[in-house]
């Protein structure tokens, strides 16, 4: 198997059976001795089949480097709603840059956890019997709720070493062994509600002594820059090199160390100096086993008792405790408010929100990021409620319209929710909060009339002169031109 080499394409031969894949389609040709599989490099081949019974697909990209005659690391990439190529694409230059062989198999949301971590398993099986894949480097990386799933791999999978866990914190510390360590990495939004949580988690994993980063980035978006996601796969490498998995590279370690000196200097120029201090910490432990840190050890205490850095320092410490106390206020109270249907309430869940955009808007740096996580801490609660619900099997539809209303708060401009009430309100036979609703979401600029009368559970209400009239108020033409006359004598 070793020395067949094309510039684009890497052959493999199985078993004496012939598979042929090329541009992302599989070709089949039989004979009787022997099978082939051809895999196209540096793109992205999806809907393998993990099994020759099953219907269960995953996708997989090879590097351009890629080759049979040497050890590949394995990132196994995890999405939960379905888009697997997509977020196998977020990790692809970062896979080129750090050479690592890419798979993500198709999660079905409609089993459990415990079959979609099998299938994983299967998956990971499948591809270390095609490709020459290095035992102890097999890794997990997802973002959000894909990032949870990832969490779980190492614990619940026997021989997953680390994991890169975008915006989100650990998903079950209870599951946790000290006997099987594994590599975590984080990589979070500073206004991402999982930013404490992180922090906290890795005081957790420095006391079971795992190996872990927590790396942080600015911005609204979701995705971290592509830099991000190289420096997660860098961190495995390095600490492969540390644990002598792989052979040190010297110069490897010299360019990442000088990269990352460059990004400390930058931030005390920028006057980030908290994050230039938390940068340094996580610095101590990628390389630590590769190389003498005393200066940068010297460096960051000379940081800490600058007098500015403690200035910061206190400033976030308060803002972090202001935000802990609201998040359980938060907590408390949706919880109670779900339970009882109180509906009363919104409106002290409309002043908190007001609350919120104050910090946000305000001008100090901790609270602004204090108030977007805050906000987004409120969503995902409310999130995580309305999926409790909807998976019961007597869904409490009382509780359900107050989730519905109470996002109609959150989100002002989320379509979604207002449309859920409408329905959800018109089914009860409801129509005022219904109508209520519908202009609520027609002044949010919603035009969608095609949208609006085909609407579940609203066939009556659609015909009501109330209803023609917004929609003729806020769209000009409505679909129906309903008149009541008054009886004559």
């Amino acid at each position: 198997m070793s020395g067949i080499l094309w510039p684009d394409f890497c052959e493999i031969s199985i078993m004496k059976k012939i598979y042929s894949l090329t541009f992302l389609t599989f070709f089949c040709a039989f004979s009787l001795f022997s099978q082939q599989m051809v895999f196209q490099k540096g793109e992205i081949i999806g809907n393998l089949s993990i099994t020759d019974t099953t219907e269960n697909t995953y996708s997989i990209y090879l590097p351009k480097a890629f080759s049979m005659d040497r050890e590949w690391p394995l990132l196994m990439v995890f999405d939960t709603d379905g888009n697997e190529e997509k977020a196998l694409s977020m990790f692809m230059t970062s896979a080129e840059k750090e050479g690592y062989v890419l798979a993500a198999p198709k999660l079905v949301d409609t089993i459990s956890l415990t079959k979609n971590m099998m299938l994983t398993t299967r998956a990971i099986q499948k591809v270390a019997s095609l490709f020459p894949i290095k035992r102890e480097r097999v890794y997990a990386a997802g973002e959000g709720d894909a990032a949870q799933f990832a969490n779980l791999m190492p614990v619940l999978v026997q021989g997953v070493n680390g994991v890169i866990s975008i915006n989100a914190a650990l998903t079950n510390r209870e599951l946790m062994n000290r006997k099987t360590p594994f590599h975590f990495v984080g990589i979070v939004n500073k206004e991402d509600f999982n930013y404490p949580f992180l922090l906290t988690d890795a005081k957790l994993l420095d006391r079971y002594k795992f190996p872990n980063q927590v790396l942080l980035y600015d911005g609204t978006g979701k995705w971290p820059h592509a830099s991000y996601v190289q420096k997660g796969m860098q961190l495995f490498t390095l600490d492969a090199m540390g644990r002598k998995w792989i052979p040190k590279d010297t110069a490897y370690i010299k360019n990442a160390y000088k990269d990352d000196l460059e990004k400390v200097n930058q931030l005390k120029e920028i006057g980030d100096l908290l994050w230039a201090e938390q940068y340094m910490t996580e610095m101590m432990s990628m390389y630590g086993a590769l190389k003498n840190m005393d200066s940068l050890r010297s460096e960051q205490k000379d940081l800490r008792r600058d007098r500015a850095f403690k200035v910061m320092k206190r400033a976030e410490n308060a803002a972090f405790l202001k935000e802990s106390m609201l998040r359980e206020d938060y907590q408390y109270y949706i919880e109670d408010d779900v339970y009882t249907h109180n509906f009363n309430n919104l409106g002290w869940w409309k002043y908190q929100m007001t609350e919120i955009d104050k910090f946000i808007s305000g001008s100090k740096p901790f609270e602004k990021q204090m108030g977007h996580r805050l906000k987004g801490y409120v969503n995902a609660l409310a999130e995580d409620n309305i999926s409790l619900i909807l998976s019961d099997e007597v869904i409490d539809e009382d509780a359900l319209a107050f989730l519905y209303m109470l996002k109609t708060i959150l989100e002002p401009d989320n379509h979604e929710f207002y449309l859920h009430t409408i329905s959800l309100s018109a089914k009860n036979d409801d129509f005022g909060t219904s109508l209520f609703y519908l202009e609520e979401l027609l002044k949010t600029g919603f035009n969608d009339k095609d949208e609006l009368y085909s609407l579940e559970n609203t066939a009556l209400l659609r015909i009501t002169p109330e209803f023609n009239e917004l929609v003729s108020k806020y769209l000009e033409d409505a679909r129906y031109d309903i008149k009541i006359e008054e009886n004559r004598p």
